[in-house]
């Protein structure tokens, strides 16, 4: 007895033991599947800074140009922007009534540069739970294949067509209005009905994914309408080549009476400025990043003021959207470029993903991810309403304002038309990007 008595002591001593080890291991096992549930950029603790220190945080990262590259100008402008309306959604409950936002503990300075960009995405990647601002296609196209890794979506500091087609982004940014190649197309229709049409066009643009969408979206309308494109001509920020002669050199020569230009502020400025000073006569048509107000106090400025208008697929800052109302109000300074209200315009989709993820309880990276197909967008009437995730565009519902520059008019741009859309975006279909960078 005394024997069996030790044994079933000892057997029971056993299984204690396996029981108690199996209830640690347990624990140990729920920690560690909580971290990995646990996505970055997702706090219970508040915000630096919070309105509202019981609600939690959730932490996107930017990378933008913000100081020294070609649109340092813009890039800043569009992240006060983006500053504003966070700070303006997070003083009216945040997000869900759960969270607020920061986007200013993980901001990096890119300078428009590849690697800077590359380096800066390695960076903040580990912190965030999406980004606020990607600014640059090149840029955003060479860290995509980690993106889809890691699940993180980013607003488009772009207008790249590729970013409309789910198989060029991975269905990861989040793009608003129209693309490049549209507003070229736009402003073309908007030129012909309004001041003449052209009978030839040559387009002076960057290389790559900014300038080559409008070039090419010119192209697309001058086949359309059977109009002679004389030139496509490739140009270079000055910072690489010093200065725009040779564009210009290449633009007296074509012999076109309408000039589309996709570069930046200081170099569209000098292209028109040499080219009218060397007896060119026509017209010119730019695209939203060739133009803020500082072009009026360059030598360029009258020929500026009477042969040139830009577009903008979101309301100016002499809008009267309900959009644009909120961006002006936000401001404390009326700031330098259209950036500002860029950057405000385009977080309406963040906030929207970010809303939707909390009330389907799946605030993660691949929530948010998921919770991209088929979100629907209203941005206050500034931009038209936008759905995420269908195959090809919608040109039928994409419009463009058309502005002048007007030393009198705030931000030295005055609206002349909103809502514009023209008959050419409606015998165009877009299967695929217009072009590759």
């Amino acid at each position: 007895m005394a024997v069996t008595s030790i044994r079933d002591r000892l057997l029971r001593l056993s299984a204690l033991a396996v029981i108690t080890g199996l209830v640690v291991l347990t624990g140990c096992s729920s920690v560690r599947d909580d971290s990995a549930r646990a996505d970055p950029g997702v706090t219970s603790e508040p915000c630096p800074n919070a309105v509202d220190s019981t609600k939690g945080c959730l932490y996107l990262g930017v990378l933008s140009d913000l100081t020294r590259g070609p649109f340092a100008a813009l890039g800043k402008d569009i992240n006060n922007g983006q500053l504003a309306f966070w700070k303006s959604v997070n003083e009216a409950g945040g997000i869900g009534g759960k969270y607020e936002v920061d986007i200013g503990s993980y901001t990096e300075d890119t300078a428009y540069e590849l690697r800077k960009h590359a380096e800066a995405y390695q960076r903040v990647e580990p912190h965030v739970l999406a980004l606020a601002m990607s600014f640059g296609t090149v840029q955003t196209q060479q860290v995509l294949d980690r993106m889809d890794v890691a699940n993180m979506i980013a607003v488009a500091g772009t207008l790249w067509s590729g970013w409309q087609f789910e198989n060029s982004d991975k269905g990861l940014l989040l793009e608003s209005g129209y693309s490049y190649c549209s507003e070229a197309i736009i402003a073309l229709d908007w030129i012909s009905e309004n001041e003449e049409k052209p009978d030839a066009i040559a387009t002076v643009s960057y290389q790559g994914d900014y300038g080559g969408d409008y070039s090419t979206g010119a192209k697309k309308w001058a086949s359309a309408n059977r109009v002679d494109l004389v030139a496509q001509i490739e140009t270079e920020p000055n910072t690489q080549v010093g200065n725009q002669d040779a564009a210009v050199a290449k633009v007296l020569s074509a012999g076109a009476d309408l000039v589309m230009l996709a570069t930046g502020p200081a170099e569209a400025g000098e292209i028109m400025g040499k080219a009218a000073l060397a007896g060119y006569r026509g017209r010119f048509l730019g695209s939203g990043p060739t133009y803020n107000g500082g072009l009026l106090k360059s030598p360029a400025a009258s020929t500026i003021t009477t042969r040139y208008n830009m577009t903008s697929p979101l309301d100016g800052w002499d809008g009267t959207s309900a959009g644009a109302k909120k961006a002006r109000a936000s401001a404390t300074l009326e700031p330098s470029t259209w950036g500002y209200s860029a950057g405000w315009m385009f977080s309406y989709p963040m906030k929207a993903v970010l809303t939707r993820a909390v009330i389907e309880g799946k605030l993660s990276r691949k929530g948010l991810r998921e919770a991209v197909n088929g979100l629907r967008v209203d941005y206050d009437g500034s931009i038209p309403e936008y759905v995420y995730g269908a195959p090809t565009p919608d040109l039928s519902r994409q419009r463009a304002i058309i502005e002048m520059p007007d030393q009198t008019a705030p931000l030295g741009a005055r609206t002349l038309v909103t809502g514009y859309h023209g008959p050419t975006q409606d015998r165009i279909t877009l299967t695929e990007p217009c072009v590759q960078p």
